[in-house]
């Protein structure tokens, strides 16, 4: 991985902070096809720790969203509890288009994909 890709974990974990403060900053595909970056780059991303903590999240705000009495649920009460659900409900589906971009693009840059002609 080259060295200057690692800003792109550092951006998205920024991202992350943004979106609990309502401010969705990063369009994901877009940032990988301005920044050039490597199948190899973001195939690493997918498998990276960063990727993980993602998924993590999103699941948790998914549990949130659902609700319900038991102990864990009221867990995630406790720590998301701020945030009202149809905000969570909107973080979740950003968070979760992050990891989206990453996949398709990665899927894109295929080898043997053929290259689109710009006009």
């Amino acid at each position: 991985m080259e060295n200057n890709f690692c800003e792109v974990y550092d951006d998205v974990e920024k991202a992350i902070d943004y979106a609990f403060d309502g401010k969705f900053v990063l369009k994901f595909y877009d940032y990988l096809k301005i920044r050039k970056a490597k199948r190899a780059e973001v195939e690493e991303f997918i498998e990276s720790s960063c990727a993980a903590n993602l998924n993590f999240v999103i699941l948790d705000l998914e549990e949130y969203i659902k609700g319900g009495p038991d102990n864990e649920h009221k867990q995630l009460r406790e720590g998301y509890g701020h945030i009202p659900k149809p905000q969570a409900r909107k973080i979740k589906d950003y968070l979760y288009g992050i990891l989206k971009d990453a996949w398709q693009y990665s899927y894109d840059k295929r080898p043997g994909r053929p290259k689109k002609q710009s006009k």
